[in-house]
């Protein structure tokens, strides 16, 4: 028996929880021992769970930690309970009932691949242009196809995003990028890289660990035959003032860190840019940056 641990964080998404709870019942457990752990990241109304998921290990949280503090503490409750693979995704999602049978198989043929992840498809209505589709295609739009970091913009690519899928992303392989949303990871490894850079609080905290892993001689691996269905950005909304401050403070933090030279100098060119011309929330994020205010930093969220 194989033992796994689902780690996922709740953050006033009680209907997605329970949704991608009520999923997760339908997952092909054969040769599994399956532990479900969700965080409460100190939402404004506390998670409430069915009497049906008394069996879930429910982690309450006195203050929001983001995403790197919320899937830490799960991930940590994930290593005491000795979980040999830590499986971390998001709770707006659907899996697919072979999701965990699929995702830990190349882990178990090749001790190089450190991190395995899935095909994703928008959920069905959660699509960016919905108009673009034919009713048939919706449900099939990928989110999700493989992905890769643009070093030139330090930013993070997926593959296929907005394809509907006729199977041309479906090669099993190395990837260059796997997104936070969803990602099957032997515990080893974490041991051996550590956690969530608790610096990032939210976005790019999985492109971080990411290149922390590939820097240990890991591979990074796509299996499209591991199928999941995600609402995209349910808990803090495209486009959203947390959105402009984050992405442009962790960019920089990111990029510096791990982009060539080239990209640097651009980088602190173009943060030059926006502290005079950018939007309020993405000049009070470079500024944070550059005083060295991370974590939380002094986003307010009210």
């Amino acid at each position: 028996m194989k033992k796994i641990a689902v780690v996922t964080v709740n953050y006033n998404t009680q209907e997605d929880t329970i949704k991608f709870l009520e999923s997760l019942k339908k997952v092909n457990k054969e040769d599994l021992e399956l532990e479900i752990i969700v965080v409460d990241n100190a939402s404004k109304k506390p998670l409430e769970l069915p009497e049906e998921f008394k069996d879930i290990i429910l982690i309450r949280l006195d203050e929001n930690l983001g995403f790197t503090g919320g899937y830490n503490r799960g991930i940590d409750e994930a290593i005491k309970l000795g979980s040999e693979y830590i499986l971390i995704i998001n709770n707006d999602t659907l899996v697919d009932p072979d999701l965990i049978k699929n995702l830990i198989e190349p882990l178990e043929k090749n001790e190089r691949i450190g991190l395995t992840v899935p095909k994703i498809y928008f959920a069905k209505g959660h699509e960016f242009h919905k108009d673009r589709y034919k009713k048939d295609e919706l449900g099939k739009v990928l989110w999700y196809a493989g992905g890769n970091i643009d070093w030139a913009n330090s930013t993070t690519k997926h593959i296929g995003v907005d394809e509907v899928d006729i199977g041309q992303h479906n090669n099993e392989g190395e990837t260059g990028f796997a997104t936070g949303c969803c990602m099957m990871i032997k515990t080893e490894t974490l041991k051996e890289v550590g956690l969530f850079d608790d610096k990032y609080f939210l976005y790019f905290e999985d492109a971080d660990l990411n290149e922390r892993i590939k820097k240990a001689g890991y591979k990074i691996y796509y299996v499209p035959s591991a199928i999941l269905f995600h609402a995209n950005a349910a808990s803090s909304g495209s486009g959203s003032l947390l959105h402009d401050y984050y992405l442009s403070r962790n960019k920089m933090l990111f990029g510096l860190k791990y982009a060539p030279f080239r990209t640097k100098i651009a980088l602190i060119k173009e943060s030059l840019k926006l502290i005079f011309k950018g939007r309020p929330y993405q000049k009070k994020g470079i500024i944070d940056f550059y005083l060295r205010r991370l974590n939380k930093g002094s986003f307010n969220e009210n």
